[in-house]
């Protein structure tokens, strides 16, 4: 398979992955929300660490803990794809896929604007439109009394601000992921400890157990996936296949989960598709 086509399959596969993985919290939703992001946490650093062995690539992340610079924006990003984690587990569990896919439309646009205020890259004025767009898209739910979308702006900056810190940070995904997650497993730990082991310990049903077990795969792979289509796809393609993962989530969340689409939604949800369009439009043709 030639390496451009190889790299669409595994970057479609990662994005639809990411669409639906709001189900797998969904089953989980008699889990508390911290119990899940524990699980997560301690099964993500277990996968890594058994993915970079079985491909002998130790190596990365010996180099990623012993690097002050790499480690230190390691920490970084840990913290902003714990609280990402963290609020889609509670978002998905609480009714609220809807709110958490409008997240996902918001963050390239929220990503132009952290690269202007940290980076200081200049916005042309087709970004500036396309952000500006997002934002009565947001203001319009705010105005009409369904108040601040706070789910979706959190999910968009948190996730922003670790594409930002992962942007300059030089590691390999896999290597990243696994220093991310284990220092984030003594909190983990710290937290089953104190709850008591939680629900999944006492009193779970055996295809809970199941779908906790397999947290640390599914929380891996579609990265892994991610990347080796990242690395084989030109940068203009990988954006525009990233709108893939929102709207699945926003299907989800309305023919699965039975959440209202609102007019306001309606409203909101194409302000934000003509940002977008106009943000991914080809340069060229304005």
């Amino acid at each position: 398979m030639e390496p451009a086509r190889a790299g669409a399959f595994a970057a479609l596969t990662a994005f639809l992955c990411w669409g639906v993985f709001g189900i797998y919290f969904h089953a989980l939703g008699a889990v508390p929300a911290a119990e899940v992001l524990a699980h997560r946490i301690i099964g993500g650093a277990l996968f890594a660490l058994l993915f970079q062995s079985a491909w002998g690539r130790l190596a990365e992340i010996r180099v990623a803990l012993t690097d002050t610079k790499v480690l230190r924006g390691l920490l970084g990003s840990s913290v902003a794809i714990a609280v990402n984690w963290g609020v889609f587990i509670w978002a998905t569990a609480n009714g609220r896929a809807l709110e958490a896919s409008l997240g996902y439309f918001i963050f390239p646009l929220i990503s132009v604007v952290l690269a202007r205020v940290v980076l200081g890259e200049r916005l042309s004025r087709r970004q500036g439109a396309a952000v500006a767009l997002a934002a009565l898209g947001v203001g319009w739910l705010v105005a009409i009394g369904t108040g601040l979308p706070w789910v979706a702006l959190v999910l968009a900056v948190s996730f922003g601000a670790y594409g930002l810190l992962r942007k300059t940070i030089v590691v390999g995904a896999m290597a990243g992921l696994f220093v991310e997650a284990v220092v984030l497993v003594p909190l983990a730990l710290g937290y089953l400890l104190w709850s008591g082991g939680g629900v999944v310990v006492h009193d779970a049903a055996p295809q809970v157990i199941a779908l906790i077990a397999v947290a640390g795969p599914l929380t891996a792979i579609p990265l892994a996936l991610f990347a080796y289509g990242a690395r084989r796809l030109r940068l203009s393609t990988l954006g525009l296949m990233m709108y893939i993962n929102p709207t699945v989530q926003m299907l989800v969340a309305v023919f699965l989960f039975g959440e209202a689409f609102t007019q306001a939604h309606m409203v909101a949800f194409a302000a934000i598709w003509c940002g977008l369009c106009l943000y991914s439009w080809p340069s060229r043709r304005l």
